[in-house]
């Protein structure tokens, strides 16, 4: 009975593991052969061994690259603070509560050519960001967001923050739902501000989701691509030259498939090591219980 019932299970999860063999597993499998091996699509593959690591070390624009996606790494706490504090808002009983639900979570299902072409409008000299920023006296002139070589990345990452709010805010908001109301309701009456009761009572409770959703955007910011490919393009001067760009010209630019995966490799290792300090910090510290 027991193996009938182990058989089932799996015959249930052969179609799942069959599309994950076939998409995630072979790829990771072939890219890590493929880092061994210079290989330009029209020559066949000629075996480097570790040669193509020893050539990133070397590499000007790999330190750029990298160096740029670690920065990315910035916007991970403050998207997670934002959306949990976005999830209590919303999580209150109001009239007309889900039409904020749905206008927070409308950037989400944007898709990003039209979230960057927004954007970039946005940000020109004459856009709303601008004119906005003068009307209320925080600039004098008008700031060319999309081509300082300081500011473009950060202009960039705010975009990605913008975006994903509503997607992390649905998170902590069914975090916050699953909380029993009973602890929060115990602490105000032993005297406890409502301040206190969500630092020390919901936040600790919500960190399974906090775990979560911060796994997920570190890997999201990591392996940023799209906006930075619609915005900026990598520039100006490759201040916004993150890994996966790298990764994209390498391959499908210069056709260089052997080094591309190599500069994979790499990034899963970077995304692999930002994973484990999450669930370091989340599980032994970080957050505890008060």
């Amino acid at each position: 009975m027991k193996r009938r019932t182990t058989l089932i299970a799996y015959l249930f999860l052969l179609p799942a593991l069959s599309l994950l063999a076939v998409f995630t597993f072979y790829p990771v499998l072939f890219g890590t052969v493929l880092s061994l091996f210079e290989y330009d699509i029209i020559n066949p593959p000629r075996y480097v061994g570790l040669g193509q690591f020893q050539k990133l070390l070397g590499d000007r624009y790999f330190w750029i690259a990298l160096t740029n996606s670690a920065k990315y790494v910035l916007v991970v706490p403050v998207i997670q603070l934002c959306s949990i504090l976005l999830a209590v808002l919303v999580n209150r009983r109001l009239r007309a509560i889900g039409l904020f639900r749905a206008a927070y979570y409308i950037p989400v299902i944007t898709s990003w050519p039209v979230v960057g072409i927004m954007w970039t409008w946005m940000y020109d000299q004459q856009g709303v960001v601008n004119w906005v920023l003068r009307s209320l006296a925080v600039i004098d002139r008008p700031i060319s967001w999309l081509s300082h070589p300081t500011l473009t990345l950060y202009a960039v990452m705010f975009v990605t923050l913008w975006k994903g709010l509503g997607w992390y805010m649905v998170i902590y908001l069914a975090g916050l739902q699953s909380i029993p109301t009973e602890y929060e309701e115990a602490a105000m009456i032993d005297g406890a501000s409502r301040a206190r009761v969500f630092w020390h009572i919901t936040v600790p409770l919500l960190r399974p989701y906090v775990l979560l959703a911060s796994l997920v955007s570190t890997m999201a910011a990591v392996k940023v691509f799209e906006e930075i490919y619609v915005m900026t393009r990598g520039g100006p001067f490759f201040s916004t030259y993150t890994m996966f760009m790298y990764i994209f010209d390498e391959a499908f630019q210069e056709l260089n498939m052997g080094y591309a995966a190599a500069l994979a490799m790499v990034l899963a290792a970077v995304i692999l090591v930002f994973s484990v300090i999450n669930f370091r910090f989340f599980r032994r510290g970080g957050l505890e219980y008060y």
